[in-house]
């Protein structure tokens, strides 16, 4: 359907403030080239831009080749509105307050244990007016928020329509969060708005084609292919933790159990190490966690603490559960031909360890070339994430007018 002039100023403003926004300082000129627009058509939308202070012009950029007068330099304002993004984990929730350009002014964060069966989101919404308040910002300056959560949704209707690790089902997430909220928020999937962070502000920046592995007590992965955030289907897409690594080994001893963990993650995700480690502990009266695994379940972080001080039997399970984890990546980038992979998750704290066993393994078996990075942002990777989300979802970065028209 073709688009009435008004439509097309709109669309056209729109590429303009992103272009300025990922390219500043940037000349008018420079626009029109980028964009493939007439300069007539960005200088109008410029000018319309720094009058609603999106923008701003400072000082001279470099002269021409051909000498000439100096084009005066555009930048986009980041303090011109704020967003808070929030990670919804299973153990933790994590909240910032973050200008345009992903400057976290301030954070905060509580158990999500504590507050699952008192009321999550209305905890959220405390922390959340408690975290303004702290902070010089003026809340009608705040345009929303982006939320990451742990499980499979309906993007579009705001329904959470499994997250385990939360234990919510059908849960209308959007609807009951209007009780708290006054602002526009977006939600998608914990992992898929870490992947967005570390294309906007991590080790993925202009890259096109990535994948976020992300490996804590389950695995998961986040997509982008030709620079779209890819969901699938159903929004169901990058449970890599359901691959099947080990035919044979699936038949013997793995139940398949689709509503809590994939064989993937039976046997690679962090509890799963704990459990290995745990069992050869047992068996090892000698061994000198003996006693503590006798009492009790052996963590991840026990497992990679062990292996780090020569351990046998830690070495071991953590091999095994590296090799399997490798194999799923090969899977997943033969398959998608990526052109960066983010290793993320509390795998993190573990990955001078991981990261050489893994890249030993696709390399002898991935037929094309990809890097293998860990995610630059770290334990803030959900949080910029879900800010990164708003970014891309919400359409109302301009003036109220244009939203009209559009």
């Amino acid at each position: 359907m073709k688009k009435t002039p008004r439509q097309q100023k709109y669309v056209n403003k729109k590429r303009i403030i992103q272009c300025i926004r990922e390219c500043s300082p940037v000349s008018r000129a420079e626009i029109a080239v980028k964009l493939r627009l007439s300069k007539p058509t960005v200088s109008l939308a410029v000018d319309e831009l720094l009058q609603e202070k999106w923008i701003f012009e400072k000082g001279i950029g470099e002269s021409s080749s051909q000498g000439g007068r100096r084009p005066i330099q555009l930048f986009f304002n980041e303090k011109a509105a704020y967003i808070i993004g929030v990670d919804i984990g299973g153990t933790k929730v994590k909240i910032v307050l973050c200008d345009l350009c992903g400057n976290i002014l301030a954070e905060t964060g509580f158990l999500t244990s504590d507050y699952l069966q008192t009321g999550l989101l209305e905890q959220m919404a405390l922390e959340t007016e408690r975290l303004i308040a702290r902070s010089p910002i003026e809340e009608d300056r705040i345009l929303g928020m982006g939320v990451g959560i742990p499980g499979i949704m309906q993007t579009a209707s705001g329904l959470v329509i499994e997250a385990p690790s939360i234990g919510w089902v059908q849960y209308p997430f959007i609807a009951e969060a209007k009780r708290f909220f006054n602002f526009p928020i977006f939600i998608d999937n914990d992992v898929n708005a870490a992947v967005l962070g570390e294309q906007w502000l991590g080790n993925a920046r202009n890259k096109r084609n990535v994948l976020f592995i992300a490996v804590g007590t389950g695995i998961g992965c986040g997509m982008i292919l030709n620079n779209q955030l890819y969901r699938g289907a159903s929004s169901a897409a990058g449970e890599i933790g359901y691959m099947v690594t080990n035919k044979e080994e699936m038949l013997r001893d793995f139940k398949p159990a689709f509503h809590r963990y994939g064989y993937l993650e039976s046997v690679a995700g962090g509890k799963a190490i704990g459990d290995h480690f745990t069992e050869a502990v047992r068996k090892n009266p000698h061994h000198f966690l003996f006693a503590l695994a006798q009492s009790s379940k052996l963590s991840g972080a026990d497992a990679f603490s062990a292996a780090a001080r020569g351990d046998a039997a830690a070495i071991a399970v953590i091999h095994e559960a590296i090799e399997h984890l490798a194999y799923g990546i090969v899977n997943a980038c033969s398959l998608l031909n990526p052109e960066v992979i983010i290793l993320g998750g509390g795998v993190l704290h573990s990955a001078a360890y991981i990261l050489p066993l893994i890249q030993e393994i696709i390399e002898r078996y991935l037929p094309s070339s990809a890097e293998m990075k860990t995610a630059r942002l770290g334990e803030n990777a959900g949080a910029l994430g879900a800010v990164s989300l708003f970014l891309r979802e919400y359409d109302g970065l301009l003036n109220s007018r244009d939203e009209e028209d559009h």
